[in-house]
């Protein structure tokens, strides 16, 4: 639930004009790894596959916005601006919100699991992971990553 609010004052501070709404928010927000965008390479020669880029995660909000009792003034009508502005504030907010949530480490647990099969591959043929010039040997190892 979110609440706008907009003063406008005019003639030399004489009269206001003030605008307000009651927003209520449903969003659904993911947080995913591309996993395309993986950056491999491979030496056949040495059986060594080294992981070069692990892309970013994408944060994704669906915001459903409701807005409740606006009122508004003759002098300071609700305009389109002030629907983008209320969008991009409840888009912030949201922002910081999943941020602070659970949702960053559990898209970076998915990741690991993800990083794990390739490691399991890897070590089932005999060949090498590496990351940051380092060698993966254990499954430990990838939990402790640096992403």
């Amino acid at each position: 639930m979110y609440t706008y609010e907009d003063l406008k004052t005019l003639y030399f501070d004489w009269l206001t004009a003030e605008k307000k709404a009651i927003v209520v928010v449903n969003a659904e927000a993911s947080i995913a790894y591309d996993l395309r965008k993986i950056e491999t390479e491979v030496d056949e020669a040495n059986k060594t596959v080294t992981l070069l880029k692990i892309p970013e995660p994408e944060l994704s909000i669906n915001p459903n916005i409701e807005y409740y009792d606006l009122q508004q003034a003759y002098l300071n009508p609700f305009g389109a601006d002030d629907y983008n502005k209320i969008r991009q504030q409840v888009a912030d907010s949201l922002r910081t919100t999943i941020e602070r949530s659970t949702l960053m480490t559990n898209a970076e647990n998915r990741l690991i699991s993800e990083l794990q099969k390739i490691f399991v591959l890897t070590n089932s043929m005999g060949w090498t992971l590496q990351y940051k010039g380092t060698s993966i040997e254990t499954e430990a190892q990838l939990q402790d990553l640096e992403l």
